[in-house]
């Protein structure tokens, strides 16, 4: 049975995380791997820091939460340190926050603390290769949930009802200037009400500036 040969240069990786079993199951996950070579561990924001500076890590695994402070800072004083080190940022608690703030403080990668072990290697094998290449599993739908405008979405036809009921005008006023009937007019008028979570036109209206739906100048006019 023939073994494949150890890499000429094996990636050096610093595991941060708090509690001991984790930190076990890591570093086993990694000595499988004959690419990487565990060079130390800490249990602090502070210690990880620290050991990062002495010993020059190619990949740290960054815990979000430490005992002493943030992950996220600890990542942003790394980075700002070194444009090279691959930061890998593992979590309890995978929300988006959690993931954009990764993002922002220059980690190189996401990962759940859910997700299987082999993810997390993979993630610092991208991050060693590509420090300054975010990526995260759920990134592109994280990134489709934060451009998505927040708020109640309204139709051209419920906008345009709107604007009708800012100006002050009657079901009737509304419907011949829409060209349809009252009924069909008061339907349109009920369901701007129920997606503004408004009882009166008042309530409507007001929801309706708060959320930027109306301009100011557009005041109601009672």
């Amino acid at each position: 049975m023939t073994t494949s040969p150890m890499p000429a240069t094996r990636t050096k990786v610093l595991l941060v995380d708090d509690h001991d079993l984790i930190r076990k199951g890591l570093r086993h996950a990694f000595e499988r791997d004959r690419q990487f070579e565990v060079v130390g561990e800490a249990a602090t924001a502070a210690e990880g820091v620290r050991q990062a500076g002495a010993l020059q890590p190619d990949v740290v695994i960054m815990d979000l939460r430490l005992p002493d402070g943030s992950g996220l800072e600890a990542t942003r004083a790394l980075r700002k340190s070194s444009a090279s080190m691959g930061i890998v940022v593992l979590t309890m608690y995978a929300g988006d926050d959690q993931l954009f703030g990764a993002l922002e403080a220059g980690a190189s990668a996401f990962v759940p603390k859910t997700a299987p072990a082999d993810e997390v290697v993979a993630a610092a094998r991208h991050a060693a290769s590509s420090p300054s290449a975010f990526t995260a599993a759920d990134l592109a739908e994280a990134m489709k949930r934060r451009l998505a405008p927040s708020g109640p979405q309204l139709s051209p036809r419920e906008s345009q009802v709107l604007r009708l009921l800012a100006d002050g005008m009657s079901v009737a006023g509304i419907a011949k200037q829409l060209f349809v009937s009252e009924s069909t007019a008061k339907t349109h008028i009920s369901k701007l009400y129920e997606k503004l979570g408004a009882a009166n036109r008042a309530q409507a209206l007001m929801t309706a500036l708060r959320l930027g739906l109306l301009e100011a100048p557009d005041a109601p006019k009672f």
